[in-house]
């Protein structure tokens, strides 16, 4: 078996984007265009059932107000991925980063996480050893 680069995480979790693994309230104003949009929450779990680490939470800040949070990871010796980044548009600046402790049962967005990580694995098969899933079906 060939190993698993951080690329090929990359590329599943890009592909695997859509609508209908976005916040349902952002869903109706998804663009193919900027497909990473309101994705950082679901990614950054899926990112972390893949390679462990850290959940890390900032501030989405507009003219110094927060709009919104986002979420990315951190893995061992500080090394953050953020895969959701380029989703903002100029006047949107992401402040702070605080750890956020992983629920032990996702509740908001669980049907999104469920098919991101479903298309994630299946896209992966082959290539890893499927985790053990951290939720309750």
């Amino acid at each position: 078996m060939e190993p698993l680069l951080l690329t090929d995480i990359e590329a599943a979790i890009r592909s695997s984007w859509d609508a209908d693994t976005t916040t349902p309230v952002h869903r109706p104003r998804w663009n193919p265009g900027n497909p990473a949009r309101d994705q950082c929450g679901v990614t950054a779990m899926v990112v972390n059932d893949l390679l462990g680490g850290e959940l890390i939470r900032g501030e989405v800040l507009v003219d110094g107000e927060r709009v919104d949070y986002h979420w990315w990871n951190r893995l061992g010796m500080g090394i953050e991925i953020d895969l959701t980044r380029e989703q903002f548009e100029e006047h949107e600046k992401v402040s702070g980063g605080v750890v956020i402790e992983r629920p032990a049962e996702i509740v908001r967005l669980r049907e999104e996480y469920e098919l991101l990580r479903d298309r994630v694995l299946e896209r992966l098969r082959g290539r890893i050893r499927v985790p053990a899933q951290r939720t309750a079906d």
